[in-house]
């Protein structure tokens, strides 16, 4: 990224990125539906036996390794926190929570998943807003918006958003855990993710992001 990198850019950096993984613990706990990339770990982790946090570092590695050979520009410090850190962030938060309330109902895991979205759209203004890099898996549809010109970045980030949620559904659905799996990756976690996202990261960007990093005026 070409911004100038300061220490008021790194620390909403780091704090964005790790707060994201916090809010992705909100999400897996509350079981009612996760973002669609994380519908795609959660197919991954249903059917490959190892951490989270660990199979996270893999698929993002994957990922990076096509930024690096297509596009190196999205890459930046927030592209290495999230590969190495968020996915364990969101294994240790879920577990922090679900030891705290081993028996949700219905009425707590809904509240899991609206404070879980807050706090994402909350943190991703935050490491948006300083330019550091992007994760390894925004950068997919970035880079193919930039090579392929007539496909937008928008019809790009959907196609994106609509294969991890496909190949999500398919994996939870074939793994051990069936249906119940299905419904903890895929459900109105991932609509409302698609479809309010957009408008709060923006709210955030204005009246939260900004403000800190180039003062109210």
């Amino acid at each position: 990224m070409k911004q100038e990198i300061t220490a008021k850019r790194v620390m909403m950096c780091v704090a964005g990125v790790l707060i994201c993984g916090i809010s992705v613990g909100f999400f897996k706990a509350a079981a009612l539906g996760v973002d669609p990339f994380q519908s795609l770990m959660s197919g991954l982790d249903a059917v490959i036996p190892i951490s989270f946090g660990t199979l996270y570092v893999l698929a993002n590695l994957a990922l990076l390794t096509f930024s690096l050979v297509a596009d190196r520009h999205f890459i930046g410090l927030a592209t290495f926190i999230n590969l190495f850190l968020l996915g364990y962030v969101a294994e240790y938060s879920q577990a922090f929570l679900e030891s705290l309330f081993p028996d949700m109902g219905m009425a707590l895991r809904v509240v899991m998943l609206v404070i879980g979205v807050v706090v994402m759209c909350m943190s991703s203004a935050l490491y948006f807003t300083a330019d550091l890099g992007v994760s390894p898996y925004d950068s997919v549809a970035l880079i193919i918006s930039k090579t392929w010109k007539k496909m937008e970045f928008g019809k790009c980030r959907i196609l994106c958003d609509l294969t991890c949620v496909v190949l999500g559904s398919v994996l939870c659905f074939l793994s051990a855990g069936g249906v119940s799996a299905l419904t903890a990756a895929v459900g109105v976690g991932t609509i409302i993710t698609a479809f309010f996202m957009g408008p709060l990261i923006s709210f955030f960007n204005v009246h939260l992001a900004e403000p800190i990093l180039y003062g109210k005026k």
